[in-house]
């Protein structure tokens, strides 16, 4: 349902509906795809001439459903810190983007950024996915509007070519700072693979043209994919580091989770809340957000779904309209730990005439 209601949510910030006009349609918009940088070299399905796919690095021609794909060709040079300290900032370089983009826009209109509030607004509807790597990145359709949004037609020299120049110089410009730890300090910036097309009305054409329901179903796909679906990691938040010796997961995942566990137990980086969100390789952020005059919100489609359902319950069942409505109900689950956190827990306890020693795990 949340996938469907963020289908609904790009598609009216694309072609109108939803209480968004149908004028929209016609602001110039792109659909943008940003990576994050090189860790070590992975392998990979590199692609020729006319899509022909060519053999990896390590010599092998891997199937697209290879679980080797996305891992590290040497997982002892990897930079697994640099990996998911980038997931922990990947948020706030693009905020930084979002504001060097309104910059580069009004740069190349030849205004101030006072006065291109006045004549136009950048409008933005963004989803993060996980490379196979377990690197975050975004997928996102940006949009030049007038002043007031998408009720206001954007000037005459808005275009998606010029939209399309701004986003390059903002992303190549972004950049934020991250810590420093033993004496190595991390800056953070997207990767070299910046993709930018231009979204037409049009119905595919030899793959050049991207339509308005083809953008918006593929971002909606990934509205509720986490970290477990591209690198094989976990769906739920990790209580104590020693469960990672009982689940199945990759070696890559596992080394990605053990790097964000002991990195959040630094001091200096208590902040980015690694060790909460070591589940998800240290990415913290919404994996599906929209700047505010983009479209409708999801909670409107929530309310017009309840009304909905209300009024199609009256209309079969003749309910009185001062009759409250049940539309969802909770069932019980149950109480206690599970065989698995019973076992650990018992795992975990000092033995007797232990207590207060250290525990090593």
């Amino acid at each position: 349902m949340y996938r469907r209601d963020t289908f609904h949510l790009i598609t009216s910030g694309l072609r109108g509906g939803k209480g968004v006009p149908e004028h929209v349609a016609a602001h110039p918009r792109v659909f943008a795809t940003f990576t994050a940088p090189s860790f070590g070299p992975v392998h990979n399905r590199p692609t020729g001439p006319a899509g022909s796919v060519r053999r990896c690095r390590c010599g092998a021609l891997h199937d697209q459903d290879d679980p080797a794909l996305g891992t590290p060709l040497d997982p002892d040079t990897y930079d697994y810190e640099a990996a998911v300290l980038w997931n922990a900032h990947a948020g706030p370089l693009w905020r930084r983007f979002s504001i060097y983009l309104r910059r580069e826009v009004a740069k190349r209109a030849g205004l101030t950024q006072r006065a291109f509030r006045e004549y136009a607004r950048v409008s933005f509807a963004k989803v993060a996915e996980y490379q196979k790597r377990g690197a975050v990145h975004f997928h996102a359709v940006i949009r030049i509007d007038g002043p007031e949004g998408g009720d206001t037609p954007p000037p005459a020299w808005a275009t998606a070519e010029l939209l399309t120049d701004a986003i390059r110089a903002a992303a190549n410009a972004a950049r934020v700072d991250g810590p420093v730890i033993d004496g190595r300090a991390h800056t953070f910036t997207f990767g070299r693979q910046l993709d930018v097309r231009t979204i037409r009305s049009a119905d595919f054409d030899g793959g050049q043209e991207l339509t308005e329901r083809a953008v918006a179903a593929y971002i909606a796909k990934y509205a509720t994919k986490g970290a477990e679906t591209a690198t094989g990691a976990l769906d739920r938040p990790l209580r104590f580091l020693a469960e990672l010796a009982q689940l199945d997961i990759s070696d890559h995942a596992r080394r990605l989770i053990r790097t964000a566990w002991t990195l959040g137990a630094r001091k200096d980086l208590e902040h980015l809340r690694l060790r909460a969100w070591a589940h998800m390789l240290g990415f913290r952020g919404h994996f599906s957000t929209k700047s505010r005059r983009y479209s409708t919100t999801l909670g409107a489609l929530r309310d017009a779904r309840a009304e909905w359902r209300r009024a199609q319950a009256l209309a079969v069942n003749e309910t009185d309209p001062d009759t409250t409505l049940v539309l969802a109900h909770w069932v019980f689950a149950g109480t206690g730990l599970t065989d698995a956190e019973a076992w650990l827990t018992e795992t975990l306890e000092p033995a007797p005439g232990t207590e207060g020693e250290p525990t090593h795990g």
